[in-house]
């Protein structure tokens, strides 16, 4: 197999670079933490991992916003992950793939995930190989490393990333396998340095540290195949067995060995079962997904009964047609989708929780203007789509927690916090509410700024 050419899609200002291998029937986009198109090829095991995959199905494989010979970014502005998701789509866009089967590797599932999750209709299966669905350890999530660990293997990316030196140190822990081989040192050295630069990976492993997925899993609804190597020191196996057992009818499958990338090791076994899945997915039927993951936006008018008073019919059929205009406008400017205006309200969706965040926050700005208060609600959830209805337990949530917020305040659940790691958003605790008719307490977070 000739190296393949690199082309490059938009997302806007963005260019990400891709390529294109195989002619399959089914399109399998890859995702790695961080690539470089041009240097892959220059290692023999990953060069044959591509063409194994090529072999059956056309492969995109793609260099993830900041890495690789795509736009980099700055250490300081991180995109959140639902870009990184706007990035994908643009990608498949560019070669014309209306369903794919996305194969996330490491973090990068975590993007594929949120993908699946919001896009169902896009996602023909998921594959998950080494993926954790939260960054540091906690006492009811054990599989990852410590606040401890953390700051070792930062200190360790920021001064060393790159270096020979660092390189010697890291092949053997990410891949046992190699571990002593001259030649792929040199190459693993070479490979750090233009896949990203020092300050990138170590910001882009800062946000990873504080990611959270959980509470995204159970809405994905696509036919997902979770793999996982049994001694990988990086991600412990039970951190895939974790998010098997939390996708509804997902496949869980154990491999031999300890490598962490999947062109290490034993990356035949590894390419059957990708193989046969695709397979699968191509032979059964497709379903409508209807089910998909959202964030719900709920706003109120605080104390418009008195408001009305005050300023009489017809001033306040003024102020309402200006405030509905407003929130309209806001919308419209960060995609989101309105679904209902019962009372003194707005009831909307969104397809990326930052943007439902910003959205919030200049909506509560903007009513100043107009000698108006509101409070803002925000929740990530499974929501379904019944015509132009939007039902599921997540709106409940999301007009419970809009009813706790201040006048003039954005309050938000902690699934919304947890899946907007690296936007600029800043949040304050509020602690922990019951949310009538919903189970459980919940931990809610006012948008700050």
């Amino acid at each position: 197999m000739l190296k393949p050419e690199i082309r490059y899609a938009r997302n806007g200002e963005i260019a990400l670079g891709y390529c294109v291998v195989g002619n399959g029937h089914t399109d399998l986009a890859y995702l790695s933490p961080f690539n470089n198109l041009d240097v892959m090829w220059e290692n023999p095991l990953y060069a044959a991992f591509l063409r194994s995959l090529a072999a059956f199905a056309r492969v995109i494989i793609i260099d993830r916003r900041g890495t690789g010979v795509s736009d980099r970014y700055s250490p300081d502005d991180l995109p959140p992950l639902e870009d990184l998701v706007d990035d994908l789509a643009a990608v498949l866009d560019a070669v014309g793939s209306d369903r794919a089967v996305l194969f996330g590797f490491s973090d990068a599932g975590a993007l594929c995930g949120m993908f699946a999750s919001t896009r169902p209709d896009r996602v023909a299966g998921l594959v998950l190989h080494a993926t954790a669905a939260r960054g540091t350890q906690a006492p009811d999530y054990p599989w990852q490393w410590s606040e401890e660990e953390w700051r070792d293997y930062l200190s360790e990316v920021r001064n060393g990333w790159g270096t020979r030196e660092y390189a010697k140190e890291t092949l053997g822990l990410f891949n046992p396998s190699l571990a002593g081989d001259a030649q792929m040192e040199r190459w693993w050295e070479r490979y750090q340095r233009l896949s990203a630069s020092p300050s990138a990976i170590y910001a882009q492993e800062r946000v990873f540290r504080e990611m959270d997925i959980r509470r995204l899993l159970p809405a994905i609804s696509v036919p997902s195949l979770v793999l996982h190597r049994a001694g990988d020191q990086i991600e412990p196996v039970g951190a895939g067995r974790y998010i098997a057992d939390q996708i509804a009818g997902a496949e869980f499958v154990e491999l031999d060995g300890a490598d962490h990338f999947p062109w290490a090791g034993d990356q035949e076994a590894l390419v059957a079962e990708i193989k046969r899945f695709t397979e699968q997915v191509e032979r059964e039927h497709e379903d409508a997904f209807d089910r998909v993951l959202a964030t719900v936006l709920f706003t109120d008018v605080v104390d418009s009964t008195a408001r009305s008073a005050e300023m009489g019919d017809r001033r306040w059929r003024e102020v309402r047609s200006q405030h509905d205009n407003l929130i309209r406008a806001q919308l419209a400017r960060y995609r989101g989708r309105e679904v209902d205006t019962a009372g003194d309200g707005f009831f909307a969706v969104f397809d990326g929780p930052a943007r439902a965040a910003r959205c919030g926050s200049r909506i509560a700005a903007s009513m100043a203007q107009l000698g108006l208060e509101v409070r803002v609600g925000l929740h990530t959830g499974e929501v379904r789509y019944e015509g132009d209805a939007v039902t599921g337990i997540a709106v409940a949530i999301g007009a419970r927690i809009g009813s706790l917020a201040e006048p003039g305040e954005v309050l938000a659940s902690s699934t919304v916090k947890d899946l907007v790691v690296g936007s600029e958003l800043t949040f304050v605790d509020r602690g922990a509410h019951a949310l009538k008719g919903v189970p459980d307490d919940w931990r809610v977070f006012a948008v700050a700024g």
